[in-house]
């Protein structure tokens, strides 16, 4: 975002809209947590949440995301080195005290929820006015997900937010198995062939930009950047089936091929959904895939 202009057009005049920083961190702080769900795709919890009079501090932001993964949010004006670490000492405490979380998600989005939260990939957010190069190599040593943040303002009604670096730490969705011979029993080899096709979505959904990160829940996979674009279903016997955040009223549907799921219920996030028997279907697809990426 650094090197992107903005300019604002007023008949013939042009004048560029130069980017600056809060006045102060709070403003950032507050701005997000009243939109938390549409800026960073996470569900706010709380604000300035004490750990305690033996840990001694405050998270800046609790949420839970799209997957039921826990999310600490830390927010700096400025660039500071001291926010990633800062951010990893609040996760590892998190980590100790489940218990509490799993409380204050009882209380703020009720049972459901509490019992599906995600551990296996609990989320450090940094939103900062910059990073360095340090923080970004730092981010890709840690074996935790962390995700770095640049905010500017620009101008008096606009807010950028860029996804400096994107890491991870769930492992890779298995690559499919070599194919069979062909003597194999007919339902087998659907399985296989619904297995290099998930495999075949996999790599051209990581493939679509950097800093994309994947989520592994047990009924899809949720595909990341910052906030779900894509959530692919475990594959059934004849189609796989995958939900995009691209808005369906803005896409020609096509009957066993994409369907608009608003409003009914399903696995992962996103309301468009994408049937795809063959590795022409997912051809088919990929403008859609690259759409909902953009979006996100």
């Amino acid at each position: 975002m650094l090197g992107l202009k903005l300019f604002h057009m007023m008949n013939d005049d042009v004048t560029e809209v130069a980017p600056r920083l809060a006045e102060a961190e709070a403003d950032v702080q507050n701005l997000i947590e009243a939109h938390m769900v549409t800026m960073l795709g996470v569900r706010f919890l709380a604000s300035e949440y004490s750990t305690g009079p033996v840990h001694g501090g405050r998270i800046d932001s609790l949420g839970i995301d799209e997957n039921g993964a826990p999310v600490i949010v830390e927010y700096k004006r400025g660039t500071d080195a001291g926010v990633i670490n800062q951010g990893l000492f609040y996760l590892s405490w998190l980590m100790d005290h489940r218990a509490e979380f799993g409380q204050l998600v009882r209380d703020r989005l009720g049972a459901t929820a509490a019992a599906q939260v995600l551990w296996s990939a609990p989320r450090l957010i940094c939103v900062a006015g910059d990073f360095t190069r340090y923080d970004v190599h730092a981010v890709r040593e840690h074996r935790r997900s962390i995700d770095l943040v640049r905010y500017c303002y620009l101008g008096t009604e606009h807010l950028g937010l860029e996804t400096v670096a994107s890491v991870t730490a769930q492992a890779s969705v298995p690559r499919a198995a070599h194919r069979r011979t062909p003597t194999m029993a007919r339902a087998r080899i659907a399985d296989v062939a619904m297995t290099e096709l998930a495999a075949a979505v996999d790599e051209v959904l990581l493939g679509l930009g950097e800093g994309i990160t994947r989520v592994q829940r047990k009924q899809y996979w949720a595909y990341q950047r910052l906030r779900n674009f894509a959530c692919v279903c475990p594959p059934q016997e004849t189609k796989l089936l995958v939900y995009l955040k691209a808005d369906p009223k803005q896409v020609d549907l096509v009957p066993e091929f994409t369907r608009d799921v608003t409003g009914l219920g399903h696995h992962g996030t996103g309301d468009l959904e994408l049937q795809l028997r063959t590795e022409r279907d997912l051809e088919r697809a990929k403008d859609l895939l690259r759409l909902s990426y953009a979006v996100a």
